[in-house]
């Protein structure tokens, strides 16, 4: 046996051991231990992506809470439609600036302390929002929001590849996206809650937001420093797993997966992943894919809002169906990928042609039930096209990012914002073009 490997060269006797080794556990063991895994890790990153979903999310509900009353958000903070779109706007171009400076530091601090210092320096950040008197100071709270949660997601994502085999990334991208959009459920009853304390100890219902979410979120920073796991081959890991397990987990990835023994960074690899067109290409359609899909997200409680179904504070209950909705196709595209009835690529594709139509229904219609069905199937259909997108991505890159665009300025309201919606539907025909060229060019992998 040991002539045989070694006339095949070592690369290929690392490889035979490798399966030897693997094919140790039996089926049964292999289940108990990825289940070890989801205990481990992806309850914790679920919790995670929850709280920083609904921390991100206030900003849009607290727009629309006291609205014409001397304590609503823009009356108070003298700002208008426009210049409070940038509150928004100016968050995720900090996340975006300093997304990979953040990640960079993903090895050196290692995951359990790069997440606590996350969401201790973002609760910290979105209480002293409370204290803003005015836009400036609003900005600039977002501004260091951002900055503060800036590579979050992409850490979550690359943790989880340390864990995950690439075929596998369906079912913890479907929990983080689940939880986006029952963040969307949760928040809109918290701050339904929240708005009833509106005037007591002289601070407004948006300033009581800002503050309770804040502190509870830096209490929570605790908890991830506490339970939180680093990597397969870690010290901490030994408290879960034994050393046999720990070399399986890591053994079993694909070669593109990151591993415990990897440098914290590489030159070389970062300028091969730039010179690669699929990162570009995929790069090009989450573009796309977000400007979409984020322009509904950031605007949907206005729109909601101000189809006059429901009186103040009730109009937050309305944000519940588009949320269930998206929960509810995220398990079906979940459900979809696992049974591997139709390849990523074109699963993808499906679902950006069904949001186009969803999107066009903005521009022909008026009418209130129209409008509030195009909602319920827009969040619906951006929700669950993380699913195969984000698994197809994972398959066949490392690189990482989180774009968005400003597109529902106060000029547009006057034919019902039906050009910001057309942009919305430019953008998601320009995801469908890029994701078609994606899947040419990662054709293989399927």
């Amino acid at each position: 046996m040991a002539t045989s490997l070694l006339g095949r060269g070592e690369k290929y006797a690392v490889d035979d051991n490798r399966v030897a080794f693997l094919d140790t556990f039996t089926p049964a063991e292999q289940k108990k231990i990825i289940r070890k895994i989801d205990r481990r890790i992806l309850i914790m990153a679920r919790v995670i992506y929850l709280v920083k979903q609904i921390d991100v999310n206030n900003a849009t509900s607290v727009k629309v809470l006291a609205v014409d009353q001397p304590t609503n958000i823009m009356v108070q903070l003298k700002m208008t439609s426009d210049q409070y779109n940038w509150v928004q706007s100016i968050y995720y171009i900090s996340y975006i600036i300093f997304e990979l400076p953040s990640n960079l530091f993903l090895k050196t601090m290692t995951p359990r302390v790069f997440q606590t210092r996350i969401c201790f320096l973002w609760g910290l950040v979105l209480a002293c929002h409370a204290a803003a008197h005015n836009k400036e100071g609003l900005y600039a709270a977002r501004f260091f929001l951002g900055l503060a949660e800036a590579g979050l997601f992409p850490s979550l994502i690359t943790h989880l590849c340390n864990w995950y085999r690439s075929d596998e990334m369906g079912k913890p991208i479907m929990w983080l996206f689940g939880i986006f959009n029952l963040a969307g459920v949760l928040g809109s009853l918290l701050v339904y809650g929240i708005a009833y304390l509106d005037g007591k100890h002289g601070l407004s219902s948006w300033q009581w937001v800002f503050l309770a979410e804040g502190v509870a979120t830096m209490a929570f920073a605790g908890l991830i420093w506490i339970v939180y796991p680093d990597y397969p081959k870690s010290p901490r890991t030994e408290k879960g797993l034994t050393p046999r397990e720990q070399e399986f987990v890591e053994l079993r990835l694909t070669e593109n997966a990151p591993k415990t023994q990897d440098a914290s960074f590489s030159w070389a690899e970062a300028i091969e992943t730039l010179k690669d067109l699929r990162m570009w290409s995929f790069m090009m359609a989450q573009v796309c894919m977000n400007t979409g899909g984020f322009g509904l997200t950031w605007f949907l409680p206005t729109i909601v809002t101000n189809l006059g179904f429901a009186r103040l504070p009730r109009n937050q209950l309305l944000m519940i169906p588009p949320a269930a909705a998206g929960i509810i196709a995220l398990i079906v595209a979940a459900w979809l990928l696992k049974r591997a009835f139709l390849p990523r690529p074109f699963l993808t594709l499906i679902i950006v042609a069904l949001e186009i139509i969803t999107f066009s229904i903005f521009l022909a219609s008026r009418a209130r039930g129209a409008i509030y069905t195009a909602c319920v199937l827009g969040s619906m259909f951006s929700a669950c096209l993380a699913i195969p997108f984000w698994a197809w991505r994972t398959s066949a890159l490392r690189g990482l990012g989180q774009p968005l665009l400003w597109i529902f300025g106060a000029k547009f309201a006057a034919d019902g914002y039906r050009t910001s919606y057309a942009i919305c539907v430019g953008a998601l025909g320009g995801c469908f073009l890029f994701n078609c060229l994606s899947w040419y060019l990662t054709h293989n992998l399927e």
